[in-house]
């Protein structure tokens, strides 16, 4: 039998709201890929329900890696999004140390719509550009692209060339691949663009505009796209797969009339990460 990648997930577990590890699992496992959780922090529902109930898992983290390390497991990647302290930085740098030959992969996980998280303070979204520096992949949206970058989350849609630059600049600050989600563009398209510091060449794929917002769909993005580099397609490739099907879910909840809190109705789509189908959308620019 072949063996199975496994991944390292640190992130949080939301009860309500499909988001984060209750996305990531079944996303991933779809894809045959082992999803081994290291939880942040459990909430009742995500954050964006307004009220919510969160346990903060910090003192969780340091005896888990020390487990693992006893255990001399092996990862082939790190994944971290939602974290719960500033301090679960230190905690994600040393999962990275410990597993130097694991991809890593920092979902900056810090906010949407111009605004960061309720539970996100200014130290935290000042700290993530430490994980950052040692990752391999980053995800950003577009807020979190502008918190990192200390630019002002752009009110209206952003020029090619502007953007072209922001992925650069990110990647200057310590990642070979950088992949911003949710940009509006001035030729009226919402896209996904992505820059790979290897070769210089940058992505672009188009996403047909739903007019709504569901929770998780960053998540949902950001799993398709490591399970797809981590099974061997090249990142536009990659880009197209995460795209392709995060598109597909929304377009279903979005037929279905669910609130946005409730995430993406993706349990009955998960067959389709399998579609054969030729993935050519993603356009070098």
């Amino acid at each position: 039998m072949r063996e199975i990648k496994k991944v390292a997930a640190i992130q949080d577990m939301s009860g309500l709201g499909r988001c984060s590890l209750t996305v990531i699992i079944p996303v991933l496992s779809a894809m045959g890929i082992q999803v081994c959780p290291v939880p942040t922090a459990v909430l009742s529902a995500h954050t964006g329900y307004g009220e919510f109930v969160m346990h903060d898992l910090t003192d969780f983290m340091v005896p888990v890696l020390e487990h693992y390390k006893k255990l001399r497991v092996d990862f082939d990647c790190i994944y971290s999004g939602f974290l719960a302290s500033a301090e679960q930085i230190d905690h994600c740098l040393d999962f990275f140390k410990a597993f130097p030959n694991a991809l890593k992969l920092v979902d900056p996980v810090m906010g949407d719509d111009g605004r960061a998280y309720a539970t996100y303070t200014k130290e935290l979204c000042g700290r993530m550009g430490e994980l950052v520096a040692v990752a391999d992949i980053i995800t950003p949206n577009l807020t979190e692209a502008a918190i990192l970058l200390g630019e002002q989350y752009p009110k209206n849609a952003v020029s090619q060339e502007l953007i072209k630059k922001w992925l650069v600049r990110l990647s200057e600050m310590g990642a070979d691949t950088v992949v911003i989600t949710s940009v509006m563009l001035e030729d009226g398209n919402m896209a996904t663009v992505g820059y790979n510091k290897a070769d210089g060449s940058f992505w672009r794929l188009d996403n047909k505009l739903v007019p709504a917002h569901y929770s998780g769909t960053g998540d949902m993005f950001a799993s398709v796209l490591i399970g797809s580099i981590l099974k061997g397609d090249d990142l536009a490739v990659a880009i197209n797969r995460a795209g392709d099907f995060t598109e597909h879910s929304v377009r279903v909840t979005y037929r279905c009339k669910r609130p946005w809190t409730e995430g993406l109705m993706f349990e009955g789509e998960l067959g389709k990460l399998f579609s054969d189908r030729k993935y050519n959308d993603c356009v070098r620019i």
